[in-house]
């Protein structure tokens, strides 16, 4: 990208940069009230704009940065904003709350890890055939994925401490700020330590170039796509929480299973890292791709957990964090499955559609338990 002045005031004409200025108006001018249909419908398109604009925002950061940064910065910032959703959906969701966290969270794991990781292998492999990526890089995400995922929701609904499938304070504790260092691990190993894991790969297994003749942005580029992005984000949440009382409403209705209401919240919230990492796939640069996923996943629950624990002591209610058996068998599944996949260092078309029939399976089951 250029450094002349025509160049910078571009972005003043772009939709990227109106689209989640505008949302953000309207999030504001929308904020507490009842809306009607034709409101929602505004709120939702300016859903999708935001979503659009924050895929476009992060992949210049990402350029500037770049990997694994790039993925860190928007894994990380989607979910700290989605921690402030589940927080604020639990200070008003009644009795129905002491399931949101987890709801929200196990849906993250399986988009994450089935849904994301399988449309980026699908996408790569209908191109290459087969697809490579670093298995170390890969298969230390999933290890600390699994663990997480397990420590969370797991062991919940089988210790003794408390009836029924939550921690005692103490053991909620513990939860989180194990959940909290092993995330702290996670980035410095993927950033500093053990940096070139997690950088694609070619396909005799050396490391790839930039992948994007066009040279990076300028810092002042970067600096504006970093700011745009997290109003972006913040629309993205904000707009999902506007339109989350229709989607109550509609659950409600239809007399689905309140996990339904999770479900739909987590795909809004991760829709800006899906359409990044199937960008990435298209490019053949599968270790994006998984970057994005497996990051996103470990950030759902490394932050989440600690978040939700400490906004415990002032909200009333049980928080409910233990899986049922039909959640803990998808869960087991996708654990061997990912490894299975992730070990050898490449993959096919097999292994994209096994994800995804899992993601499928998940998200049928939770309409239809």
């Amino acid at each position: 990208m250029s450094g002349t002045p025509a160049r910078q005031a571009a972005p003043l004409r772009q939709w990227t940069t109106w689209a989640p200025l505008v949302a953000v108006a309207v999030l504001a001018a929308c904020w507490g009230r009842d809306l009607p249909g034709p409101a929602v419908a505004v709120v939702g398109l300016c859903l999708i704009g935001s979503v659009l604009a924050a895929v476009h925002h992060a992949e210049v950061v990402a350029h500037r940065v770049g990997e694994p940064f790039g993925s860190l910065v928007l894994a990380v910032a989607v979910t700290v904003i989605e921690v402030g959703l589940i927080v604020m959906l639990m200070a008003g969701g009644g009795d129905k709350a002491s399931t949101y966290a987890r709801d929200t969270v196990f849906a993250a794991f399986m988009i994450t890890c089935n849904g994301i990781v399988g449309l980026s292998l699908l996408v790569a492999t209908l191109r290459t055939r087969t697809t490579v990526f670093n298995a170390e890089g890969s298969g230390g995400a999933l290890a600390t994925v699994t663990t997480l995922a397990a420590m969370t929701l797991v062991l919940p609904a089988f210790t003794t401490g408390h009836p029924g499938p939550e921690f005692t304070g103490v053991q909620l504790a513990f939860a989180a700020v194990a959940s909290l260092c092993l995330y702290g691990l996670f980035v410095a190993v993927q950033t500093v330590r053990h940096r070139d894991y997690f950088l694609p790969v070619t396909r005799d297994g050396a490391p790839a170039g930039p992948g994007d003749h066009a040279p990076p942005p300028t810092a002042r580029e970067t600096w504006w796509s970093l700011g745009l992005l997290v109003v972006a984000l913040v629309a993205v949440v904000g707009n999902a929480k506007l339109v989350s009382p229709s989607i109550e409403s509609g659950v409600e209705t239809a007399g689905l299973p309140n996990a339904v209401v999770g479900v739909v919240i987590a795909l809004m919230v991760l829709l800006p890292e899906t359409l990044a990492a199937v960008r990435a796939a298209r490019r053949d640069r599968v270790q994006t791709s998984l970057n994005l996923a497996y990051g996103s996943a470990i950030a759902s629950i490394g932050l989440t957990i600690p978040a939700i624990a400490l906004a415990s002591v002032w909200l009333s209610g049980p928080l409910v964090l233990g899986l049922g058996p039909l959640h803990l068998v998808l869960l087991a599944l996708t654990a061997a499955v990912s490894a299975l996949t992730v070990v050898p260092g490449r993959a096919t078309l097999l292994q994209g559609g096994v994800h995804l029939v899992l993601f499928a399976a998940f998200v049928f089951l939770s309409f239809s338990p």
